[in-house]
């Protein structure tokens, strides 16, 4: 009976979190049990990064029944929007650590102007952005490695995506405010009320307009979630309450928030360029290959996207507890958050070895498609528990504001590794893209071990920002 009670008595406690992680605006995670904070806020971030990856699968689903080169063509744009959301999460890495911060110090109103700032930061370089992408898609994909075919069917949705690039800015740095403040929930509900619309408009709109149709429904529903983001900025219960006052430009909040967003943004830039040079070796072996390719890195991402979620809840519980000046139990989070994570990336590394081929045929049937995705699936997921540890640890360090040390960990394993020894396997070796594949897996391997013993010396506790 003992037993039976408390099996009971724990399955409500874990409903009872569970819906306290999606009904409540703000939590304060520098007090109580760490299990449970980790709970609240991983709940609500893990379900918006779910949202976000069945839209990445249900939007290549789409796009792939207009043939292999509209694959193509999204994933070369993918590769290169990486720019943008490395420039976006940037902003929302400095977001989250400035707001975190000053909401574990109890200084709220503090907290609103530093995502007031964060803001005027991101309209500035959106703008810029935009600009470039209306008048050089074209170029764009053609630096990308796209052939004739490719530059005539997705100019146009390259200029779509780029030139409403407002709304990926916004939408990513309004949610890092909002976890910054511990209200994960209300980041997850603009999430899924974008992603929801984006699935709806997706199918109708490229059945109207083809490959820029799948672009016209991401920027829309993307606008949607921001202007129910901006919503709760200004009207909303949570703690963060952003008035005009805010806007008005801070020099030291703004070179604050910059030093940790260039740091930060550059430091996925530097990922993202790597990304981009592996999707441009692959492009030298054909469409088929790059469709597949892409297809691989969709599914991919469908499961890495709650392994970020949960990964977020580090960069909160960090700030929080470094502001209310508890560096112990900020490392304990940590700790604890990657054990969870890598318990969850080794369940699904398994899944993926042994069903690689159900799941891409659920998207493509090309043979040669089908063989470039499974055959990257297979091999990339062997790392999977390398990646869940990696960008908890990560994370952590942007949480605490010290941006620097990730970024110096990425310039080296990226771009001094990575990027030529991919190439070497891939046409020195002749590997073809088993060899860039190989690259990823040991690249990130290397990653997280680093990650590991420099988060360990602990420097990260005497960030001040």
């Amino acid at each position: 009976m003992t037993d039976s009670s408390n099996q009971s008595q724990g399955q409500r406690s874990v409903w009872t979190y569970f819906k306290e992680a999606l009904r409540s605006e703000h939590q304060d995670f520098t007090t109580g049990s760490i299990r449970k904070a980790i709970f609240l806020l991983a709940i609500p971030m893990i379900l918006e990064m779910c949202m976000e990856s069945v839209f990445a699968l249900v939007d290549i689903f789409f796009v792939s029944k207009l043939g292999h080169n509209a694959a193509a063509t999204v994933g070369l744009t993918e590769s290169f929007l990486t720019i943008v959301y490395s420039v976006a999460i940037g902003l929302s890495m400095a977001a989250t650590a400035m707001v975190a911060r000053r909401v574990g110090e109890k200084n709220y109103d503090d907290a609103a102007k530093a995502g007031a700032q964060s803001a005027l930061l991101c309209f500035l370089i959106s703008i810029l952005i935009s600009i470039t992408g209306y008048f050089f898609a074209e170029k764009v994909l053609s630096l990308m490695g796209a052939d004739a075919a490719i530059l005539d069917m997705g100019s146009r949705y390259t200029r779509i995506m780029l030139t409403g690039n407002i709304v990926i800015m916004l939408l990513f740095l309004i949610n890092g405010i909002f976890r910054g403040a511990g209200d994960a929930n209300i980041a997850m509900r603009s999430l899924w009320l974008a992603n929801i619309c984006n699935i709806i408009l997706c199918p109708i709109l490229i059945h109207r307009f083809g490959l820029p149709g799948a672009a016209m429904a991401t920027t829309t529903g993307r606008g949607i979630g921001v202007c129910y983001q901006v919503y709760h900025l200004f009207k909303g219960k949570g703690i963060i309450r952003i008035h005009l006052r805010h806007f008005i430009p801070d020099a030291a909040v703004l070179k604050s928030i910059f030093t940790i967003a260039s740091t930060g943004t550059l430091q996925f830039l530097i990922g993202s360029a790597s990304w981009i040079a592996m999707a441009r070796i692959i492009s030298g072996f054909g469409s088929n290959a790059i469709a597949g390719y892409t297809i691989a890195i969709r599914l991919l991402i469908f499961f890495l996207m709650p392994a970020w979620g949960l990964s977020n809840a580090a960069a909160t519980l960090v700030g929080q507890n470094l502001g209310a000046k508890q560096p112990e139990r900020a490392e304990a989070s940590v700790w604890q958050t990657a054990k969870y994570n890598a318990i969850f990336m080794g369940l699904v590394s398994l899944l993926f070895i042994t069903s690689a081929e159900f799941f891409v045929s659920l998207i493509n049937t090309e043979t040669e498609v089908v063989k470039t995705a499974v055959l990257a699936l297979r091999i990339v997921s062997f790392g999977y528990i390398f990646y869940g540890v990696g960008m908890v640890m990560i994370n952590a360090f942007n949480g605490a504001g010290d941006s620097k040390t990730p970024t110096w960990i990425n310039l080296f394993w990226f771009w001094i590794f990575q990027i030529p020894f991919a190439w070497l396997l891939a046409e020195t070796l002749q590997m073809g893209p088993t060899g860039v594949f190989l690259a990823i897996v040991i690249t990130e391997a290397c990653i997280t071990l680093t990650s590991v013993v420099l988060f360990r010396k602990g420097k990260w506790k005497l960030v001040k920002i």
